[in-house]
C-alpha cells in the first residue's frame, strides 16, 4: 500500500490517509467541503460544497497520477436528502459517460457537522 497525500486537499482530521493505492486501485477517503487553502467550509450552499468535495478528490486522484476519468465508484453522504438534485448538477461538471457507478445516502451526521462528505475509488 502507498499512501496519497496532497496539499491541494484537505489534511486528514484522524488516524487515516486522503487516499491509498494498492494494487493499481485507488481508494479516496471521504471529504468534507473544506477548502484546503482557508481551512473552512466551502460558503454558497450545498452546491459549492458538493464542488469543493469533488475538487477535493480531484485533485487527491491528481497526486496519484489519475483523473476523475479513472473513477469507477463514488459514494455521496448528505445530511439533507433533499439536496439530491442540487448535487447531481455539480456532480454532472465532474463526471462523463460513462459514469462511475454511484450511491447516495442520507445520513444522521456528518464530522463537523458537513452537509457533504464523498468518496470515490479509482482504478489504473
Amino acid at each position: 500500500m502507498k499512501a496519497i497525500s496532497t496539499t491541494n486537499a484537505p489534511s486528514a482530521i484522524g488516524p487515516y490517509s486522503q487516499g491509498i493505492e494498492a494494487n493499481g486501485t485507488v481508494y479516496v477517503s471521504g471529504q468534507l467541503p473544506i477548502n484546503p487553502a482557508t481551512g473552512a467550509f466551502a460558503e454558497g450552499g450545498i452546491q459549492a460544497e458538493a464542488r469543493q468535495s469533488l475538487t477535493n478528490i480531484k485533485n487527491i486522484l491528481a497526486e496519484a497520477g489519475l483523473t476523475m476519468s479513472n473513477v469507477v465508484k463514488v459514494t455521496v453522504l448528505l445530511a439533507d436528502i433533499n439536496d439530491f438534485a442540487a448535487v447531481n448538477e455539480v456532480y454532472a461538471e465532474f463526471f462523463t459517460a460513462p459514469y462511475p457507478a454511484r450511491s447516495a445516502f442520507a445520513v444522521a451526521a456528518l464530522p463537523k457537522n458537513a452537509n457533504i462528505e464523498i468518496e470515490a475509488i479509482a482504478v489504473k
